[in-house]
């Protein structure tokens, strides 16, 4: 291996926050990672359908990480059809890239439902985990997770980059405590989003209204000082 891991940040981005972004920046710098990719989830499994649809959500990913060297977007899973699972989406890059690390990154409160994951066994086989530790929630300590935490982990960055897959690394990161569901509840009320979402997906939420529900958020609201 002579190329530096990627890092593989998945969701629905309903819509995407400063949240997400300082933790992908965070974890682009300290993994070392070669490249932190952005991919919105298509047709989610594990949850009910996003409020904006595909073509939105990646246009918002788009606009948030334009300016980033070492973010890209990848819109497989947005192309593809049917029920969207994270292990295909690994099994895909993992044959586009034999000889590099994956750094498959969530957070806690998702690791602690890991279980409940479509394969989950397979995911391990194809990339790392990252786990970005997040004020509130604890590892677990007891059961099948806690196993498998101790027995992959990695005690250090080194360890994800002289692997191709298979270990755990539990990751401090700087968190924003900004949710999308509670993102949604402010623009659907007719509040404004700013300072909690990029300027650029601002827009975009503003031209498309795709979160209105109960009033639009107008220009008048956009342009509130």
């Amino acid at each position: 291996m002579n190329a530096s891991p990627i890092g593989i940040f998945g969701g629905t981005f309903d819509p995407i926050h400063f949240g997400h972004l300082r933790t992908g920046f965070e974890l682009l710098q300290s993994l070392r990672l070669g490249e932190l990719r952005w991919i919105p989830a298509g047709n989610p499994g594990h949850r009910s359908a996003p409020l904006a649809d595909a073509t939105q959500r990646l246009a918002m990913v788009r606009a948030a990480t334009a300016d980033q060297p070492g973010f890209v977007v990848d819109d497989r899973e947005i192309r593809r059809a049917g029920v969207t699972y994270t292990v295909d989406t690994l099994g895909e890059l993992r044959r586009e890239f034999p000889q590099r690390p994956l750094c498959l990154i969530l957070g806690m409160d998702a690791f602690l439902g890991f279980e409940s994951w479509h394969r989950w066994r397979e995911v391990l086989e194809h990339a790392h985990l990252v786990v970005a530790h997040r004020p509130g929630w604890q590892a677990p300590r007891t059961g099948p997770l806690a196993s498998l935490l101790e027995s992959r982990a990695a005690s250090d960055v080194d360890a994800l980059h002289s692997t191709l897959a298979g270990r755990i690394r539990v990751q401090a990161v700087t968190q924003l405590e900004i949710s999308s569901s509670d993102l949604r509840a402010i623009i659907t009320s007719g509040r404004d989003p700013r300072f909690l979402v990029p300027d650029a997906v601002c827009e975009i939420i503003r031209q498309t209204q795709c979160y209105a529900r109960a009033q639009p958020y107008s220009e008048e609201l956009n342009n509130t000082a």
